[in-house]
């Protein structure tokens, strides 16, 4: 399976002195950024302000600033790339460059200045994470989006618009290729049992249901890593596994764990390129366990409990807010989510809980710690995040529904995420991260809107 070259990994930084020269300052810190980010940046050579830049720059980087800054602006502004700016020898922004930085954002140029060593080395994975979106491709297998399963609720999503995948390549250089769903399952049906019995062998995660089913998801994973050998600037993969669900005898949940665990693959549920645009840029860039799943806040409880087949949604009176109106329910495919074993607290394979999916397919039942968590999505405009912080409370189970082990998630205001949320798909990460997020989506041109 591919994984991307530890070399890739790594931002390339041009650092920017001004002229008439570079001094012992300049060089001094340049040589303690080198020591400092030896395993999240390159190096080019160092160029005068106002000379062009490498063509191969993710960033620029200022070890040090003077105060003819003020009257470089116009130089500041030619520069195309991420602006950061490390003067301290320890990896972060001088207090004493404040002005500068605020001068210069007020004449419109944006430049990035870390406060802590954890800041400085998340702006490297982001500028690198930009860098490798360019030419980038996200895989969906779809054939008629909308048509099959639930069709009055899938025809309304944006992210199988022509004008969503051209926003995505417009913004992030990210191309969509569609693929035949019902030839790929064909495919992967054709698999024999030994070969995928050969596979499991190697991996052996609990698993809690019969012998073919698993059969049949290890075949998904064998054919998913056939198209993705075929093509290395695949990043994503996604399938629109629910509303075409009568292509394939399984669903993919299986396959998008293994190829996560063995080089890392981003997957997308529903084929959501949106939520696999969201997912791709923070997970690499913050280096945080990340997953999607579904919204159901409690002030939308008709439509919620009827979707998830629940009577009523968790009792919340035992945590420490007890007003049920800044809490989440989040499920998906009858679970929590769809998450690898290295980022849960438990982690088994089951049976399917949806009824539009075959009787063969299977789900995931995992956890993520209970404790801080941030929710977050990409707005369809693609020009910001939206992202709330909050607490993961607990889990629910509710037999017998559309919900056997969901997340119960506090907000700060309910009524706020409700007015201002963007789709029922979000993206889960454990930790808070608003701050980060701040800063670090700077580099991809996005602002952060709370939720």
């Amino acid at each position: 399976m591919r994984r991307a070259k530890e070399k890739d990994m790594k931002a390339k930084l041009a650092p920017v002195y001004f002229d008439p020269g570079r001094d012992e300052g300049f060089d001094g810190q340049l040589a303690r950024l080198r020591e400092l980010l030896a395993d999240d940046a390159e190096f080019l050579e160092p160029v005068a302000l106002g000379r062009g830049l490498p063509r191969e720059a993710d960033a620029a980087v200022f070890p040090q600033l003077l105060g003819e800054a003020y009257r470089r602006v116009d130089d500041f502004r030619r520069i195309d790339v991420p602006i950061l700016v490390i003067t301290s020898e320890f990896g972060t922004l001088n207090m004493w460059d404040w002005e500068i930085v605020a001068y210069l954002e007020g004449e419109g140029v944006t430049a990035l200045a870390p406060y802590t060593l954890a800041q400085t080395r998340m702006l490297c994975r982001a500028a690198a994470t930009r860098r490798r979106l360019r030419g980038s491709k996200f895989l969906v297998f779809q054939d008629n989006p909308g048509e099959g399963f639930q069709a009055p609720i899938f025809k309304r999503f944006y992210w199988w618009e022509d004008e969503a995948a051209q926003r995505l390549l417009d913004k992030f250089g990210i191309t969509i290729i569609k693929k035949s769903f019902r030839e790929f399952g064909a495919r992967a049906r054709a698999i024999p049992n030994q070969a995928a019995a050969a596979e499991w062998a190697h991996w052996q995660w609990p698993v809690a249901l019969p012998e073919q089913p698993l059969l049949s998801a290890v075949k998904i994973y064998l054919a998913m890593r056939e198209e993705l050998a075929a093509d290395s600037d695949i990043v994503s993969a996604g399938i629109n596994c629910l509303n075409e669900s009568h292509f394939s005898d399984t669903t993919p949940c299986l396959a998008w764990m293994m190829l996560y665990e063995e080089g890392r693959l981003i997957w997308g549920c529903e084929a959501d390129t949106l939520s696999m645009a969201t997912k791709t840029i923070l997970h690499q860039a913050l280096d945080t366990p990340i997953m999607m799943t579904n919204l159901y806040p409690s002030l939308m409880s008709g439509p919620a409990l009827k979707h998830e087949r629940i009577p009523h949604f968790p009792d919340v009176r035992t945590y420490p807010d007890p007003n049920p109106e800044n809490y989440v329910l989040v499920a998906h495919c009858g679970y929590y989510g769809l998450l690898p074993p290295s980022f849960g607290t438990q982690w088994t394979m089951r049976p399917k809980v949806l009824a539009i999916v075959d009787a063969n397919a299977h789900a995931i039942d995992a956890r993520f710690p209970v404790g801080p968590v941030t929710l977050a999505k990409l707005h369809p405009s693609l020009a910001r995040l939206t992202a709330v912080e909050g607490t993961l409370a607990g889990y629910a189970q509710f037999p017998g529904s559309d919900c056997l082990n969901g997340g119960v998630i506090h907000v700060p205001d309910g009524h706020r995420l409700v007015r201002r949320a963007t789709s029922h798909h979000y993206l889960v990460l454990t930790g808070h991260h608003i701050n980060d997020m701040r800063m670090g989506m700077k580099v991809f041109g996005l602002e952060v809107e709370p939720l």
